[in-house]
C-alpha cells in the first residue's frame, strides 16, 4: 500500500523551510527523494500554526521574514499548481506539465533579504510568479523607499549603512540612482505642465549655484527657478532647470517654454538685475513691469565699502527702504546719497541711478508691496535645497542635479497648494479696480 504524503515544517539554518516525508504503512516516517537524491522543499500548513509564526515574529529579529518566505511560498505553490492545472501527484485530462523541483532565489524586501524556492516545470511554458517581475531581486517598495531617502537630502552611502542595520543586506550606490532615477517620470509632467488655466500676474525669479561634475571636472552649475503668483493669490512653481550660467540665451530659453506653455496675465516680475537675466527680459516680457529686489540692491551696494562700514551703510540702506512711500523713498536717496558722496562715490552713483528700479512695488496694491518688494520668497527656497543637498556635495552629472532639485521643488509646489491661507489677497487687487472704474465712470 503506498504510503501517504505529508509535509512537515522544520528549521533549517535559522529559516522556516518545510520538508516533504512519506508516512509508510508501518508507521515510520521516510523522505522521498528525486531522482538525483536531492531533497524536495514543499509548503503546508501541517505541524504549525500561523499563531506560531506570529509569536516568532515579535520574539525575533527576523520573524517577519520568516512569515513573509512562508507566505510567499504558498502562494508560489498555489500558483504552479494553478499554471499545471493539477496538484502534486494528481492525475488529470487538463494536467499541462510537470513539476521540476524549486529554484533558488532571493529577493531583497524592506523585512530583508527573503529566501525563496521558485516552484519549476517541464512540459508546458516556464512558471513565473506574478508577484515577482522576471529578473527583480529588490522590492519596488523598498526602492521606492530608497528614493524617498535620497530625495530627502540622505547620501546614496547612507542609505546602504540603513539597509545594511536594517535588513541585513546593501544596495549598491548605482542601484540607489538608479531607483531615484524613476522620479524623472513623475517630475517632467509637472515642468512641463499646460499653464494657460491660470493668469500669473507675479513672477519671481532668482537662481542658485550648485557643484556638479561635467566632463570630469567639478564646476559651479545655476539652478534658474522661476515661480508665480496666479490669479487666485496661489504661488506655484512653474519652471527649473540646470544650466552652465545666467546667460541671456538660458534665460530666453526659459521664458520661451513659460510663453510655449501658455504663460499669461503676467503683470511684474520680481528679480535681481543680472544683465543676462535682464536681456531676456526686456525681449521676451515687453510692456512688463519690473521690480529689483531691494535684497540684492542692498547687497550690491555693500561690495563697494571696506568691510568697516558696511554696518553703518546697511543702516541707511534699510532707513531708505522703510519709507511708506515712492516720494518719501526718494527724499531719504537724496539724504543718504549726499552723506556717502565723498567717502564711497559709487554708492551715491547706485542710489542715484538705479534705486527707481526698486520702487515698481509702491506702484501694486498696499497689501501685495511688503511680498514683491524681494525674492526672499525663493530665497527661502534655494536655503531649503541647500540644506537638503548639503550631503551631495558633488552632483556626478547634470541630470541627479536636476532630478534632486527638481523633486524638492515638487514637494515645495505641493506644500503651497495646500496652504490654508493664499501667498496674496487677490480681493484687495479687484476691488481697486472697481473702485478705479467707478471713480472714471463719475468723472465722465
Amino acid at each position: 500500500m503506498q504510503g501517504a504524503i505529508v509535509y512537515h515544517i522544520i528549521r533549517k539554518r535559522g529559516k522556516v523551510v518545510e520538508k516533504e516525508t512519506m508516512k509508510c504503512s508501518n508507521g515510520s516516517d521516510k523522505e522521498p527523494t528525486n531522482h538525483i537524491g536531492k531533497e524536495r522543499i514543499m509548503v503546508s500548513y501541517d505541524d504549525i500554526t500561523i499563531e506560531g509564526l506570529l509569536q516568532e515574529a515579535f520574539e525575533t529579529r527576523d520573524g517577519l521574514k520568516y512569515i513573509m518566505e512562508y507566505l510567499m511560498q504558498l502562494v508560489m505553490e498555489a500558483g504552479v499548481s494553478k499554471h499545471l492545472g493539477a496538484e502534486r501527484s494528481e492525475r488529470t485530462v487538463e494536467r499541462g506539465g510537470h513539476r521540476a523541483g524549486h529554484k533558488p532565489r532571493g529577493l531583497k524586501t524592506r523585512v530583508g533579504k527573503l529566501e525563496l524556492q521558485v516552484p519549476r516545470v517541464r512540459g508546458c511554458e516556464p512558471y513565473r510568479p506574478e508577484m515577482v517581475r522576471r529578473y527583480q531581486r529588490n522590492e519596488l517598495a523598498l526602492l521606492s523607499v530608497c528614493a524617498e531617502m535620497y530625495q530627502q537630502g540622505v547620501s546614496t552611502r547612507k542609505v546602504q549603512d540603513v539597509l545594511e542595520e536594517l535588513g541585513g543586506f546593501s544596495l549598491s550606490a548605482a542601484t540607489v540612482s538608479r531607483a531615484a532615477r524613476e522620479l524623472d517620470e513623475q517630475l517632467e509632467p509637472m515642468r512641463t505642465r499646460d499653464l494657460s488655466e491660470h493668469r500669473y500676474e507675479y513672477l519671481i525669479i532668482d537662481a542658485t549655484y550648485m557643484k556638479v561634475r561635467v566632463q570630469g571636472r567639478v564646476v559651479s552649475q545655476a539652478v534658474l527657478v522661476t515661480a508665480g503668483v496666479n490669479e487666485e493669490g496661489r504661488r506655484e512653481i512653474l519652471d527649473w532647470r540646470v544650466e552652465d550660467s545666467e546667460r541671456q540665451d538660458t534665460w530666453e530659453g526659459v521664458f520661451k517654454s513659460l510663453k510655449a506653455r501658455g504663460l499669461q496675465g503676467v503683470k511684474a516680475v520680481v528679480s535681481d538685475a543680472h544683465e543676462g537675466l535682464l536681456a531676456a527680459l526686456r525681449r521676451h516680457m515687453q510692456g512688463v513691469a519690473w521690480q529689483r529686489c531691494k535684497v540684492h540692491f542692498i547687497r550690491d551696494a555693500l561690495k563697494k565699502v571696506s568691510c568697516k562700514k558696511r554696518k553703518e551703510l546697511g543702516a541707511d540702506s534699510r532707513y531708505i527702504f522703510a519709507a511708506d512711500s515712492a516720494a518719501e523713498t526718494r527724499e531719504r536717496r537724496e539724504e543718504v546719497a549726499k552723506k556717502w558722496d565723498k567717502s564711497a562715490p559709487k554708492v551715491s552713483e547706485q542710489l542715484w541711478e538705479e534705486l527707481e528700479d526698486c520702487l515698481t512695488a509702491y506702484t501694486l496694491p498696499l497689501e501685495h508691496q511688503v511680498r514683491t518688494r524681494t525674492t526672499n520668497m525663493l530665497e527661502r527656497v534655494h536655503e531649503e535645497l541647500k540644506r537638503r543637498t548639503r550631503v551631495v556635495r558633488i552632483f556626478p552629472n547634470k541630470a541627479s542635479c536636476h532630478r534632486l532639485v527638481g523633486a524638492l521643488l515638487v514637494e515645495m509646489h505641493e506644500k503651497w497648494e495646500v496652504e490654508p491661507v493664499p501667498y496674496l489677497n487677490m480681493e484687495v487687487k479687484k476691488s481697486d479696480q472697481a473702485k478705479a472704474q467707478e471713480d472714471a465712470r463719475k468723472a465722465a
